[in-house]
């Protein structure tokens, strides 16, 4: 996952600019993985194969990447262990609970609307 290097002041952080830092790391959330990871993160530090295991589906290499791009953001703290083999935690920062607090309400918005939006597809892809 490589993002570019922004490089304007966050005052100009703007989603309708391509340019932005807010639209950076719009773009580095909104994957396929980053809000499920964030999500299984909840409330506990968990270690690299309980999120593998948490995140049905996810490969080693797409939870690795993601995980680095939380940490690169400051959403995921990320502590080693030196024990052998190494241990590996990972927690959310407190930007990480806040964005977990968003994720709560879309999963929500996904519950309450899942049944029409179920409907809808059926409707247009008939």
């Amino acid at each position: 996952m490589v993002t570019k290097q922004y490089t304007g002041s966050p005052d100009e952080a703007d989603l309708r600019r391509a340019d932005s830092l807010a639209r950076e790391i719009f773009s580095d959330l909104a994957n396929k993985w980053a809000l499920l990871i964030v999500e299984a993160l909840g409330e506990r530090t968990r270690r690299f194969s309980e999120l593998r295991t948490e995140v049905d589906g996810v490969s080693h290499k797409m939870l690795t990447q993601n995980l680095r791009m939380l940490e690169r953001n400051g959403l995921v703290e990320r502590t080693v262990h030196p024990t052998v083999p190494p241990r590996v935690d990972y927690t959310l920062t407190e930007p990480g609970q806040a964005l977990r607090a968003t994720i709560a309400g879309m999963c929500d918005w996904t519950h309450t609307y899942l049944a029409h939006i179920d409907a809808s597809r059926r409707r247009f892809d008939a």
